[in-house]
């Protein structure tokens, strides 16, 4: 099983930056929930500190994946995952703890303002791929029952089955979502042009780092470009 990442999408973003986290052998269980909602406090008084006043619209993490969103079709209103999570921060709401996995990298997204996401690799049918769908991929969101296809173009994760994640990283499938039964999990955090590469080095090995310590098993990391564009997911490999 591998990672690819397809030309149509270098074609759009030559410049793209993925890093990526395999972990395997995971517990994606609370032993100590406390721990991880001090994590999230953590992170969104950090994310809230580097935001600062002003337009968070107008600051360079959300403005740099608008204009992203604008070299592909996507749905109306569709925003980069990382943006959500701010909104939510600078409206006041705290995050919830969902599970280990999703706290962990929803901490890592608000302290690096990067959009960071996870799926269950034991879910996927055949390759994941990012690339640009064909528009007739069937895809269930989180939380719905019925499928909303992407659209003809639109940047999406994609497998034998149908799409994963939708306008890049915008919304997640139910079908790949990551559960207290997860036990091997892609973990990614994206960037679209080279301009915050340390951050992403430093962001992916940081989330990484906090899964192998918190929740066992092994993970190992690694940044595709288009001169490096697919990884296999079955390699053992600790880093």
């Amino acid at each position: 099983m591998k990672f690819v990442i397809e030309d149509g999408f270098w074609d759009i973003f030559p410049d793209a930056r993925i890093g990526v986290a395999v972990c395997k052998g995971v517990e994606n269980t609370y032993s100590d929930k406390a721990f991880f909602e001090d994590t999230l406090r953590s992170a969104e008084m950090k994310a809230m500190s580097r935001l600062g006043d002003g337009n968070l619209t107008e600051k360079p993490e959300i403005k740099i994946w608008r204009e992203a969103f604008t070299k592909f079709k996507t749905k109306k209103g569709a925003r980069s995952s990382v943006e959500a999570l701010l909104k939510r921060v600078v409206g006041g709401n705290q995050l919830r703890c969902i599970n280990p996995l999703v706290d962990l990298y929803n901490s890592v997204s608000l302290k690096y303002g990067l959009p960071c996401g996870g799926e269950d690799i034991d879910k996927f049918k055949g390759d994941l791929r990012l690339g640009l769908a064909l528009g007739e991929e069937h895809f269930i969101p989180l939380g719905d029952r019925e499928s909303s296809p992407p659209y003809p173009g639109e940047v999406a994760y994609l497998d034998d089955e149908g799409a994963v994640c939708r306008c890049w990283n915008w919304r997640e499938a139910e079908r790949t979502m990551l559960t207290e039964d997860t036990k091997n999990a892609f973990l990614c955090i994206e960037i679209p042009d080279s301009s915050r590469l340390k951050d992403l080095e430093s962001a992916i090995e940081e989330l990484s780092q906090l899964v192998f310590e918190n929740l066992g098993g092994c993970c190992h990391y690694f940044i595709l470009d288009r001169n490096n564009s697919e990884y296999n997911l079955t390699e053992d490999e600790d880093n």
